[in-house]
């Protein structure tokens, strides 16, 4: 840990053209694509300042790349969705051993969905739950051409989305399932008969808006949108879709992200993205998002039970989640009759 503060205090100095020093260098724990570390950079002309580094690890559990998620942050700095200020960007693997960005710490806030159901944050779930789907909503309207994000893309078709990424996790299942997986390769069969519609709009695509990627003061307000290593273009049902993913209802009830009835968070994001909600649509996305979840889970087992990384929250994800994943897919199959659809 030294020789990576030393390392970075070297870089930070370069980037801002004087001495610095680093101070506090911590690993916050969790996070399934990027190491994440806390520190002070000691500027004598600026002062301290509070900074977050995140930093390719050797092994991901998603792959990624670190200059579309430094892009989708500088996108929506200064707008609806608080975003930390995203500073330095190095795709050098030399300086400090994987690529990296450093962006300044919003301090103040809490992000695991457990505290969030527990004082003080309790009080204010509901208000905090029309924030989140409001956020969304916002990030759903948000140009994707804003700083140059649509460019780091190869030109997508509205009616191109839902492929591209049923394509994608697909392969992922291909690549890393252990055992059979015939619940989720029944969802693939209807998911191809079935498509849904052309996206209404392309917007920028969070990918991973869930309770535990926000960060939520006190008095409930949500001060910041966190980990946006998952983004991309595409159709903002599937970012809707994935935050009433009932694997993410942590209040153990029937309330979406632990805050607010599914009808509501839904009913809040239309009123914030302008968008109308085709419910046979966005229940196409739900199993969309069931087979991305499970491609996730599936891939941290085959991770840690092939030694490619030593880290247990990749078992412990994949032990908590593969199960309750497939009932969700399950109940969604369920429901695609005639009259469930």
């Amino acid at each position: 840990m030294r020789d990576l503060a030393a390392r970075l205090a070297d870089y930070l100095g370069a980037r801002i053209g004087r001495p610095a020093k680093v101070s506090g260098l911590d690993r916050i724990p969790g996070g399934a694509s990027r190491e994440t570390y806390r520190f002070v950079l000691e500027d004598p002309s600026a002062g301290a300042r509070k900074m977050i580094l995140r930093l390719d690890p050797e092994t991901s559990l998603i792959e990624t790349h670190r200059r579309i998620e430094f892009a989708a942050i500088r996108a929506f700095m200064g707008t609806e969705a608080p975003v930390p200020d995203a500073l330095w960007i190095e795709e050098d693997v030399g300086p400090l051993g994987g690529a990296f960005f450093v962006m300044a710490e919003i301090e103040g806030g809490e992000t695991s969905p457990m505290k969030l159901t527990q004082p003080p944050f309790a009080a204010h779930l509901a208000e905090t739950g029309r924030q989140k789907w409001t956020i969304l909503g916002a990030i759903a309207r948000r140009d994707p051409q804003t700083n140059g994000f649509a460019a780091l893309f190869a030109p997508l078709r509205e009616d191109e989305c839902w492929r591209r990424e049923l394509d994608h996790w697909e392969r992922v299942l291909d690549a890393d399932e252990l055992e059979p997986q015939p619940i989720q390769r029944a969802a693939i069969r209807w998911m191809r008969r079935n498509p849904p519609p052309p996206a209404q709009r392309l917007s920028i695509v969070h990918g991973d808006y869930r309770t535990g990627n926000l960060l939520v003061a006190p008095g409930g307000r949500i001060i910041g949108v966190l980990d946006w290593e998952m983004a991309h273009l595409g159709d903002p049902l599937e970012d809707l879709a994935w935050s009433v993913n009932r694997v993410w209802n942590f209040a153990r009830d029937e309330r979406a992200g632990g805050m607010l009835p599914k009808d509501e968070a839904i009913a809040i994001w239309e009123r914030a993205s302008g968008l109308a909600v085709d419910r046979t649509a966005l229940r196409w996305w739900e199993l969309l998002a069931s087979l991305k979840g499970q491609a996730i889970w599936i891939s941290a087992a085959k991770e840690f039970q092939t030694g490619a990384a030593r880290d247990s929250m990749m078992a412990i994800a994949a032990w908590m989640q593969t199960n309750s994943q497939d009932r969700v897919t399950l109940d969604l199959l369920g429901r695609l009759g005639p009259k469930g659809a």
